[in-house]
């Protein structure tokens, strides 16, 4: 008893020191979690401040019960944020209240329309910002996280979003919200606002559209319509004192909300004087996809369907995931094989069913499910329903109060699937997988490589003869055929044009461009008309002249030699037939079809005849010209 009359006459004097110290804070002060400036700003009693606060491994910057043991915290900003290190700072900047984390990290702490000029942390617990009027701009009692104060309203539309645990006050699982028909009601994170989705309501619906939910300074929580001032509904009943006593309402972690109060002295502890449910699995969503709640001892226990295991122990709300591999289901053989149904007993979940029907018992239910590829849970309840479902299965429990049976389909021989391994053996998989992938990557770059450079080689070697025509082919430009192409353009050289002691000209039309032209095919096994054959391509390919038909390409496949020319030019209407020129070209021609090599003129002197720089003899009659006739 007398230390604590000596820790109130202690508190007393703290109080009336920060009175001094705190009424307002200075727009040149800073905070820092570590180091030689203070960590928080406190309010005129020392019982509530602002300022850094613990958070894992590093820090957060919220509104936190001082002045008492057990420091709580009842405002979070930028609750998802990740925590900051111990050189953060927290300053007034340009208007605004910065959260600077080094390097060049700036974060607002609150988000106002006008420049602040002044700020308090109030002994309520209240966190307010002022524009240079002295007018309120901000104050953390409008933007709630977790927990409302004496005094403090859940406005209409407002939400308060649960923590992941007393330690980690970032956004979880639950939420409860004002809404606009006066209805108070808990859902799930993730869930819509549809009345359906709830897990508690206060059943104020449709009581008006400016309903508040208020705690006052008694521990008293309450509904109150703002427009008549009257109160809706009464949740928790007033104290008859609270001499000494502070209180809060807090959505906890495990989706109940709750009011607490707390005795200002040194051994005092947070009890709870009103909480929203007993049942501690009422919460749904507590125990993630494919798990269920049940209640043992009044404390909410999580556990997986059969054939599941957790996906984290530790972490309930991640859920459960298969333990077991299994064949694929094929409706042919009924779906069956492979299989079976585990039971179990007063189960429930989110009402997602693809199929229900009307069944005379359980046994018929449980062998539907069986057969049915798609049904992987069936619920069999007492009005003779059966609804088949789908996994991933969510909001699950057990309890007394639902009559509902459950069949579950697993593998009748699961193979387990395989251990997790160490870290050890993960890096060292990681290690052998990167190099063998440079490995193989090195090995592809190799292979490609000297694939390419081998069709490059293969490509230009196809160009030209296999037996010393490198250098011939650089002397000209011209097209290379195969002897398949040349056989087809002459449809198997069909259409003879006229033979010669060295070959047989045919005539041929290219495809893609319908031009005639006349190939002439060498006789094989002639070392005179190789010899001929590679003076003629030399000779003629680089020619171009008015007067000479045009070499378009040769062909070099194999033993096969052969020339393919244009078939020849159609004189114009228009021009003029020089006579005598026609006859120089005449005996030209008879000149180069001698069967003597040595009698036929070079190219060379061939255009000086035609052109008439050089005289021409009178030219023998050819042999085979006069064979032929």
């Amino acid at each position: 008893m007398a230390f604590t009359i000596i820790f109130l006459i202690f508190l007393t004097f703290s109080t009336i020191e920060a009175q001094q110290r705190s009424t307002n804070i200075s727009l040149s002060s800073s905070l820092t979690p570590t180091g030689t400036n203070s960590s928080s700003w406190l309010s005129p009693s020392g019982l509530y401040a602002f300022g850094f606060y613990r958070q894992g491994s590093g820090y957060a910057v919220g509104v936190f019960a001082a002045g008492i043991p057990e420091k709580t915290v009842v405002w979070t900003a930028n609750r998802d944020d990740p925590p900051v290190p111990g050189n953060a700072t927290l300053s007034f900047s340009g208007g605004r209240l910065v959260l600077n984390i080094p390097p060049d990290h700036n974060t607002n702490i609150a988000d106002v329309s006008e420049s602040i000029s002044a700020a308090s942390m109030l002994d309520s617990g209240n966190f307010v910002l002022y524009n240079s009027a002295r007018g309120i701009i901000w104050r953390s009692f409008d933007n709630p996280t977790d927990t409302i104060l004496p005094g403090q309203r859940l406005q209409t539309g407002k939400q308060l979003f649960s923590s992941a645990s007393e330690g980690d006050h970032s956004t979880r699982l639950f939420r409860l919200k004002m809404q606009d028909d006066g209805h108070l009601l808990s859902f799930p994170l993730q869930s819509p606002d549809q009345t359906w989705y709830h897990y508690w309501a206060s059943g104020t619906a449709f009581t008006g559209n400016n309903i508040t939910l208020n705690l006052d300074d008694k521990g008293h929580l309450y509904l109150l319509n703002e427009t008549g001032g009257n109160t809706i509904k009464n949740l928790s009943a007033a104290e008859s004192s609270n001499d000494g006593k502070i209180y809060r309402m807090t959505l906890d972690a495990d989706g109940i909300f709750r009011v607490y109060s707390l005795t200002l002295d040194p051994k005092g502890n947070w009890s709870v004087m009103w909480t929203s449910s007993d049942d501690k699995c009422d919460p749904i969503g507590l125990c993630g996809i494919n798990g269920y709640c049940v209640t043992n001892d009044t404390e909410a226990h999580c556990k997986c369907l059969p054939g599941f295991n957790f996906v984290n122990p530790e972490i309930w709300s991640l859920g459960c995931k298969k333990n077991f591999t299994t064949a694929s289901c094929n409706n042919t053989n009924g779906g069956s094989a492979g299989f079976e149904m585990m039971r179990e007993e007063n189960m429930s979940w989110e009402d997602q069913n693809y199929m229900w029907t009307e069944l005379t018992n359980k046994e018929d239910c449980q062998q539907s499910c069986l057969e049915d590829c798609n049904c992987e849970v069936a619920l069999y309840s007492d009005d003779k329903k059966c609804k088949k479902l789908k996994l991933p299965l969510r909001y699950g429990r057990r309890s007394l109060r639902t009559l509902q049976v459950a069949f579950i389909k697993v593998a009748k021989e699961h193979l387990p699937l395989p251990p997790k391994r160490t870290k050890k053996e993960l890096r060292l998989e990681t290690v052998l997988i990167i190099g063998a992938s440079l490995v193989t990557f090195a090995i592809m770059v190799l292979t490609i490589s000297g694939f390419l450079i081998y069709r490059n080689r293969v490509w230009v070697y196809k160009k030209i003869s296999e037996k010393g025509y490198i250098e011939f082919a650089r002397d000209i430009v011209l097209r290379t055929f195969t002897f398949a192409e040349l056989q087809q353009l002459t449809n198997g050289f069909r259409d003879e044009l006229g033979r010669g002691s060295s070959g047989t000209v045919y005539k041929g039309i290219i495809p893609y461009n319908q031009k005639v032209v006349a190939v002439k095919k060498l006789k094989k096994a002639l070392a005179e008309g190789e010899r001929e054959f590679q003076r003629e391509i030399k000779g003629i390919g680089r020619t171009h002249h008015r007067n000479l038909v045009q070499l378009i390409g040769y062909c070099l496949d194999g033993p096969n030699r052969l020339l393919a020319r244009e078939l020849g030019k159609l004189v114009g209407e228009e021009e003029e037939v020089d006579m005598r020129r026609l006859e120089r070209m005449v005996e030209v021609g008879l000149w180069c079809i001698q069967d003597e090599p040595s009698l036929r003129p070079s190219m060379k002197k061939v255009l000086l005849m035609i052109e008439g720089t050089v005289d021409i003899p009178t030219p023998p009659s050819p042999t085979s010209f006069l064979s032929a006739i």
